[in-house]
């Protein structure tokens, strides 16, 4: 019925939504939203034949994350994924046939729900997420995901909004990791995407050798279960896998204040890896752009989204605020951000009203104080650090392998280079063996030659990238 009574008013799980920096999941807040009907069977009836892009990765666990760069591709309908996921090898699983069961997942990941069933406007609203205090969002404004078990996104943050995700079919686990750990996750931007910055970290089974800093991290792990919300906060890194069979969940992005000086940091992000892998000689394997990305634009555009960005950022008189009033653990974090999530040439998705809500002009101490009200309790449920996570499943076996992981120590650093007074190590002051030029792979090449994506990873680093843009942005203040 329309009149069942939610744990929280709308305003008030706004409230939590707009406030919280830690990730909490709610429950009973979705009991009578159509489309927790969502599930495989009745949204294959709904597309009706219609096929749908998946993504197919490998099962087996690799010490690199599996980027959508290295993914098969396949355009089949629900029902041949229906078909497959059962395991039975059958000709109605159609394109999915020349990929075992065994060895694969499966992923309709990132799809809008209003460009899939553009033809059935009527049920955006199945979704409901003006109960969160967001009255004009529905379906039209949030995204399907579709997954096989072991299906799976690599660890990346979003540079813009918050998110919030409604589990619908089958259980994912995440593992969420806070802004602070950026630097241990050993950020890159390639693959490039607008709106994410990846992990060279395969955070399921991380490389201690290579990344030993990996060890400092502070994984909140969750398992979301049908009918609960997920609050992502802004700038929290996520790694999620489908544990079950089949799992539906939808979700949506929730524009912030603080996107507009995000996505000049993106502006600029793009202006410097299109710039600089396009003066590359491309080699074939150099699969640098993700498949959502369609084209490395040309440096005239990416100076005109940037002068776009500066002026939208100008717009906006409250964002010149925040700087002063970052609360003080995030004023040493980088701040990257962009606008709707993978919606970068759809125009027009910019919040109209660029007022600041109140929670973003809060001081740390203001913030600190009203998190102390947050109605933490069986229907808001904070997702802890793992070594207090006790109820979440499986957690407590990965927290002994992180502890287990402690104690392999890759010591191994590389020499350094020492070179007085002289801008350049020439070629003829160090000549390297040929045969440790050719392969990237090759550890010798690792430890001395230095590639394009090595100097890139530095020089479009969050850290790096924040300090450019609010330079720049002096320079347009003045």
């Amino acid at each position: 019925g329309e009149d069942v009574k939610k744990p929280f008013t709308p305003e008030k799980a706004k409230e939590i939504v707009m406030s919280l920096q830690q990730p909490a999941v709610f429950c009973n807040m979705v009991g009578d939203w159509p489309a927790l009907h969502w599930n495989v069977k009745h949204l294959s009836a709904l597309l009706d034949g219609k096929t749908i892009q998946f993504r197919l990765g490998l099962k087996t666990m690799d010490l690199v994350p599996q980027f959508e760069t290295m993914c098969s591709y396949v355009e089949a309908t629900l029902e041949e994924f229906l078909a497959w996921s059962c395991g039975q090898p059958s000709p109605l699983s159609g394109p999915f046939s020349c990929y075992e069961y065994s060895k694969y997942w499966a992923y309709a990941d990132y799809k809008y729900i209003a460009r899939i069933f553009e033809d059935k406007p009527e049920i955006f609203q199945d979704i409901k997420w003006s109960d969160f205090g967001f009255p004009g969002r529905s379906g039209k404004e949030s995204t399907l995901w579709i997954g096989s078990e072991g299906a799976n996104t690599p660890c990346h943050l979003d540079s813009y909004g918050c998110n919030l995700v409604l589990q619908v079919q089958g259980r994912k686990r995440w593992h969420l990791f806070p802004p602070g750990d950026t630097s241990f996750l050993y950020p890159t931007r390639i693959p490039y995407e607008e709106s994410s910055i990846f992990s060279k970290v395969n955070v399921a089974n991380p490389d201690l050798k290579h990344f030993p800093e990996f060890r400092n991290t502070t994984p909140h792990v969750v398992a979301l279960s049908p009918g609960q919300v997920l609050l992502v906060p802004r700038h929290w890194w996520h790694y999620v896998e489908s544990i079950d069979p089949i799992t539906v969940s939808i979700n949506s992005w929730i524009e912030l204040d603080a996107d507009h000086e995000a996505r000049v940091e993106e502006a600029i992000t793009r202006m410097l890896v299109c710039a600089i892998k396009s003066a590359e000689n491309p080699s074939d394997g150099d699969l640098w752009l993700n498949p959502t990305e369609v084209e490395a634009t040309s440096h005239d555009i990416n100076l005109q989204y940037l002068n776009e960005a500066v002026s939208a950022y100008f717009r906006c008189p409250e964002a010149t605020v925040l700087e002063q009033t970052h609360p003080s653990s995030m004023a040493a974090e980088p701040r990257t951000s962009i606008s709707c999530k993978r919606r970068k040439r759809d125009r027009g998705c910019e919040p109209e009203d660029c007022r600041s809500p109140a929670h973003e002009l809060d001081f740390s101490t203001l913030k600190a104080e009203k998190l102390q009200k947050i109605p933490f309790g069986p229907h808001l449920v904070q997702v802890l650090p793992q070594s207090q996570e006790t109820s979440s499943m499986g957690a407590a076996e990965v927290e002994s392998d992180h502890k287990d992981l402690l104690h392999e120590n890759g010591a191994g650093h590389s020499g350094k280079l020492h070179c007085t007074r002289k801008q350049l190590v020439t070629s003829s002051d160090y000549e390297m063996p040929a045969h440790q030029m050719d392969a990237d792979s090759s550890p010798v090449a690792s430890q001395t030659g230095l590639s394009t994506n090595d100097v890139l990873d530095c020089l479009v680093n969050p850290r790096v990238i924040s300090l450019v843009a609010q330079l720049l942005l002096e320079r347009r203040r003045a």
